[in-house]
């Protein structure tokens, strides 16, 4: 859902990806809040939530818990893969 999200897109085009905002602001309509809950019984409850923001009535960025699938894969692949540089010494004598 969120690999869909592109700057430029209409609040019509936000709507239709994400449906509507669970939380309308009256006094700032350029903010609209989403919050995504699970609860599995007994213990397994998750709560993730999404921000997103238009300037002109456009999509201008959204902030949450939610990140697009390619920088997911990037951040991963950075945090598995070794340090490969060797550290140079320098000889004191």
């Amino acid at each position: 859902m969120i690999d869909k999200l592109k700057p430029g897109m209409s609040k019509k085009q936000v709507s239709f990806v994400l449906g509507q905002p669970v939380v309308q602001n009256p006094f700032n309509q350029d903010r609209w809040d989403y919050i995504y809950t699970i609860f599995v019984q007994p213990n397994f409850n998750s709560e993730k939530r999404l921000s997103v923001f238009f300037v002109d009535e456009h999509l201008s960025h959204f902030t949450g818990d939610f990140v697009p699938t390619d920088q997911a894969e990037q951040e991963s692949e950075l945090s598995t893969t070794p340090n490969t540089e060797k550290e140079e010494t320098a000889d004191s004598g």
